[in-house]
């Protein structure tokens, strides 16, 4: 029950089922510290489908780590999903030194730092026994914001300077405000300082949705709200585009709850977001095939002020 929400409470969605965290698990990294993650997971439940959700670089401190994202990734797992957070490389409280090479972004070691989380899932359930033998191998989705999403982007294959970072484990993902074009899309001050958003999105083919804000601002490039559909314009694997109204960067609030990331609170647009997404990974895993074209429905009538979804023409 939450009396902030209104017109989302029409798009469907499970109930909430009590779940368990483990916090924090580390893997080892060859040449530096442990990657620390955060996984979150169901109670009860077996042949659980795997998202990893790869977070942004935003300005908090604490949010760009494991213990950011609480509001998808707790709704995500009360609802059937086994969620694992890496703090990455890029973190300011548990990634890198700022002395490091890459560094501050560490574009390429956020990708291996995903990779690494698939290279070590056994390891996982060690260390985390109420998910041992319950997750599906087979069965897993990427999920990335802001930065996180340039970085699943990579693993969906987009592809930078014709390098191929692809991870076929890997079946399905969600871009969420996603950097667009590099190069001529961006201001040259930008260009210059992201020469790593100059991404070829024409090669990424693995299932995709990608989920934008109508309000957002991005000071990378002068295109406005628009740069970051591109994606979906570009990626052949890209199916559907969910354009959140009134809301931008954060998308109503999914890095934290009153967070600094949250630059506009709009509890019904961050509960639309939560319950669209999670319908698009229950249908993209087979989990409920109805799941989306129910919540398709309801955008359609009720919650339509809250979204608009377009296709990929084919």
């Amino acid at each position: 029950m939450n009396n902030l929400i209104n017109l989302a409470k029409h798009i469907p969605t499970p109930e909430a089922t009590l779940t368990v965290a483990y916090t924090p698990i580390r893997l080892p990294m060859p040449g530096r510290q442990p990657l620390e993650l955060r996984v979150t997971a169901p109670a009860n439940g077996d042949k659980l489908p795997i998202v990893l959700l790869s977070h942004g670089y935003g300005p908090s401190n604490y949010i760009p780590s494991k213990d950011g994202y609480a509001p998808l990734a707790q709704f995500w797992a009360e609802r059937g999903f086994v969620v694992i957070q890496p703090t990455h490389a890029s973190s300011r409280v548990g990634g890198l030194t700022s002395d490091s090479p890459g560094a501050p972004f560490f574009w390429r070691e956020r990708v291996e730092e995903m990779k690494a989380i698939l290279d070590h899932l056994a390891e996982i359930e060690r260390q985390a026994p109420a998910v041992a033998g319950r997750m599906d191998h087979s069965r897993i989705g990427a999920v990335g914001h802001s930065l996180g999403g340039h970085t699943v982007g990579l693993l969906l294959g987009a592809q930078l300077d014709g390098e191929d970072l692809s991870e076929p484990r890997i079946s399905a993902g969600v871009l969420l405000t996603t950097p667009g074009r590099g190069g001529k899309d961006m201001t040259e001050e930008n260009a210059a300082r992201f020469p790593f958003f100059d991404v070829d999105f024409s090669t990424l083919s693995t299932r995709s949705l990608v989920v934008c804000g109508d309000m957002d601002n991005p000071h990378f490039t002068t295109r406005g709200a628009d740069w970051h559909a591109d994606a979906f314009h570009d990626a052949p694997g890209a199916k559907a585009m969910l354009m959140m109204h009134g809301v931008g960067h954060g998308l109503g609030g999914i890095a934290a709850l009153d967070a600094k990331e949250t630059e506009t609170e709009a509890p019904d647009a961050l509960e639309a977001t939560r319950r669209l997404t999670l319908a698009w990974l229950q249908t993209a895993f087979g989990a409920d095939e109805g799941a989306w074209p129910q919540a398709r429905l309801a955008l359609e009538r009720d919650a339509a002020p809250l979204a608009t979804v377009t296709d990929k023409q084919l």
